[in-house]
């Protein structure tokens, strides 16, 4: 049950990268808030089977980095790639 505070984390930091990062209209409305959410999911689940609980401050701190690293890593990947891919189609089709 305690998973759902990681993705609920992952889930607002991929919001907040989702509205500060630029050309949010070439992209899903959910796509950075579902990066963070399994990214921290990802991170929360490695680090509770590694023994740490709700009340280290390490598994805080990773729950919060994974998804911000994730997500200002991922988004203006997928962004760059969606304006290429955009330009390749226009010269293709000669508009």
């Amino acid at each position: 049950m305690q998973i759902l505070l990681g993705l609920i984390i992952g889930a607002v930091v991929g919001l907040a990268a989702h509205f500060s990062l630029p050309q949010r209209q070439l992209r899903g409305a959910a796509l950075a808030p579902l990066a963070g959410a399994a990214s921290a999911a990802v991170v929360w689940t490695a680090m509770t089977w590694m023994g740490l609980g709700v009340d280290s401050p390490i598994l805080w701190i990773v729950a919060i980095l994974a998804p911000a690293v994730t997500t200002f890593a991922l988004v203006p990947f997928l962004t760059r790639t969606r304006l290429a891919r955009d330009e390749a189609d226009r010269l293709r089709l000669g508009v």
